[in-house]
């Protein structure tokens, strides 16, 4: 009766507001010790490693606090751990004994003693808020008591798995290429890159679509298409493609000419010319 559905909403709303406080509290926490590690190291690059396991933390987190469909919880704390996982392993192994990025080293440089609070402000607090904005859909997917998996879950997954795999073999595939000294400057167009100048930052819009399909299943969930929307904007128009593409048209001869019959995100075939 109404009475019933009141209940439920009230224990959707508390389960929500606690999965929501318990993500805000996670982010804090790791950003603020990876902020203090950062200045006892001197490399804010770590940060870049600290993205992915973030997720991590928070899915498991909110999987601990609150009470949801148990299979939806275990799902979507299994996605964001695989693909965090995977990620801040690739990024360490590719970032280990390379000293600090060149983003952070000219900070550095343009702020001198101003640098650890400004780093704190716009590196560390930045990336937490956006970390626990991408993961909405694993927060609130895991608070929701009903329905239980189905068609659009299974979707969310075949998306995910998708980009996982675009991301992995694209990253792959750009080491492999960088590894041999007979490709030194010149332009990665083969494999994945072949088809998208980007695999890796297609793969990881398509891996929050995925996570946000599975929580969307809830109507709580749903505001987990927020998240995925926010990650494709800031991976087209903001740190990825955008960022890259000008530096990268800087620096290597013949990447006009590979813009120009590769498509920037959603793989094609290459234009012929």
């Amino acid at each position: 009766g109404p009475d019933l559905d009141l209940e439920r909403s009230r224990l959707m709303i508390a389960s929500a507001g606690t999965a929501l406080s318990t993500a805000a509290m996670t982010v804090a926490a790791l950003m603020v010790a990876t902020w203090l590690l950062s200045l006892a190291l001197k490399n804010a690059s770590i940060v870049d490693i600290a993205w992915g396991l973030g997720f991590v933390a928070v899915a498991w987190s909110v999987r601990f606090a609150v009470d949801g469909v148990t299979a939806r919880q275990n799902l979507l704390v299994a996605l964001t751990s695989v693909w965090g996982l995977r990620l801040g392993g690739y990024l360490f192994i590719r970032n280990h004994g390379k000293g600090e990025d060149f983003r952070y080293r000219a900070m550095r440089k343009h702020w001198g003693p101003k640098f650890p609070i400004i780093s704190l402000l716009t590196v560390f607090t930045l990336q937490g808020v956006l970390m626990y904005v991408v993961s909405l859909g694993v927060q609130l997917g895991q608070a929701a008591t009903s329905p239980s998996l189905g068609v659009l879950a299974w979707v969310g997954v075949a998306v995910w798995v998708v980009g996982l795999t675009f991301e992995a073999v694209g990253d792959w595939q750009l080491a492999a290429f960088k590894r041999d000294p007979a490709n030194q400057g010149k332009v990665m167009d083969r494999g994945l890159w072949r088809y998208t100048r980007h695999p890796n930052y297609f793969g990881d819009a398509c891996v929050w679509w995925g996570i946000a399909l599975v929580a969307a299943e809830t109507g709580i969930g749903r505001w987990g298409l927020l998240g995925a929307l926010v990650m494709t904007v800031l991976l087209l128009r903001v740190s990825g493609v955008a960022l890259l593409e000008k530096s990268l048209s800087r620096r290597k001869p013949g990447y006009a000419e590979y813009v120009a019959r590769t498509s920037a995100f959603v793989p094609l075939p290459p234009k012929r010319r």
